[in-house]
């Protein structure tokens, strides 16, 4: 089983270019299953009903967000109808929306869940003690965790923690692709952070100039995406879906 990762996806622009490329990535990649992040995929930040339905009809199969995912809400009617579009299971049962699914792929299934860290991020609950709780619930042995979380030592340890207990753990929030990418513990796929689709000639998807300035003044500043030649960061993450052993997790850039 193949399964292609998209980092976060920033703006709508990014969203048409996501689209335009992701059948030519699945034929690349020989990709069962797509999992796009996208919590920034609605313009002026965080994710409406609109940009996820744009994502799931340009082939995306599961949709994870992170600590924008009720920046807009909105989206509180469409994660409760919706079991693919997911928000961190840091929060608490009485949150609407799910924090993992379980995709029946037929002969095999395929959960995905969505956690966020806590160093440096305004964390409901404690990553490791809810990993802990929901692994309870899944039998299925193919797991892949996309870890949306700040501090690359955070990252490192939920990595390790879930060694040899998950099919993969990738890292998202950052939009900075990382070259660390390696198997754990003869089990366990690993990337710190898959990078982001978007502008490539920007800082993290926000125009170069309007950050450089708000660094040098310190004044307020809005925020507006840069424009230019769009890019797609990614992982590939091959599993045998018999055990639930990743054998390759290659990172892309396009």
């Amino acid at each position: 089983m193949n399964v292609l990762f998209i980092g976060d996806v920033v703006g709508s622009a990014a969203c048409e270019n996501l689209r335009a490329k992701l059948p030519w990535l699945k034929k690349e990649y020989a990709a069962d299953t797509v999992i796009v992040n996208g919590e920034n995929s609605a313009d002026g930040n965080g994710i409406t009903p609109y940009s996820a339905g744009y994502l799931l009809d340009s082939g995306a199969d599961i949709i994870t967000t992170g600590n924008h995912c009720f920046k807009r809400r909105e989206m509180d009617s469409f994660y409760e109808k919706s079991d693919i579009v997911l928000r961190p299971i840091n929060y608490s049962e009485d949150v609407v929306g799910h924090g993992y699914t379980v995709l029946d792929r037929g002969a095999f299934s395929l959960a995905v869940i969505n956690l966020m860290g806590s160093v440096y991020m305004n964390c409901p609950q404690n990553p490791f003690v809810c990993i802990d709780e929901v692994l309870k619930k899944i039998t299925t042995k193919n797991i892949i965790v996309d870890f949306h979380a700040e501090a690359t030592s955070e990252k490192r340890a939920m990595g390790h923690y879930l060694a040899g207990r998950v099919s993969a753990v990738i890292g998202t929030h950052t939009h900075v692709q990382t070259a660390d990418e390696e198997i754990l513990c003869e089990h366990t796929g690993y990337l710190t952070d898959a990078g982001m689709t978007g502008v490539l000639n920007s800082v993290l998807g926000i125009d170069k100039d309007i950050i450089i300035g708000k660094m040098l003044t310190g004044y307020p500043i809005k925020h507006e995406y840069a424009e230019g030649t769009q890019y797609i960061c990614g992982a590939v993450i091959s599993i045998n879906e018999k055990n639930g052993i990743c054998n390759s997790v290659k990172r892309f850039k396009c």
